[in-house]
């Protein structure tokens, strides 16, 4: 059997995004069990294709900040665009759910990313 090396999963910002990712899927599974939403709700999907848009928009402005993303920034980023994508659909989202990460929260303030 060949043994296939894997270079591109070592390269470090290959394994920095999936820390990012890792991140925010966790941080993600937090929010729902805390709505009481199941992994399983049909909205999810729709709901995760508006995130990311409304997640790359809110990156490239902080971007534009100068700010230097960590794991725990960008899943505090995705967590309030989730927030605000889910809140647009009807669903309530307590501020106290979300991160209180004052440079995220800045970023919304100003109006939408």
């Amino acid at each position: 059997m060949m043994s296939i090396r894997d270079d591109w999963g070592q390269d470090p910002s290959v394994q920095r995004m999936r820390r990012v990712f890792a991140h925010i899927e966790t941080t993600q599974g937090k929010l729902l069990r805390r709505l009481n939403i199941s992994p399983y709700d049909n909205r999810l999907r729709r709901w995760r294709e508006e995130t990311r848009t409304l997640f790359d928009r809110a990156c490239a402005l902080a971007a534009k900040r100068g700010v230097i993303m960590s794991e725990e920034y960008a899943a505090s980023i995705y967590l309030h665009c989730l927030g605000q994508v889910m809140s647009l659909d009807g669903v309530e989202v307590p501020s106290d759910v979300l991160p209180r990460d004052e440079g995220v929260i800045s970023l919304f303030s100003e109006g939408k990313p």
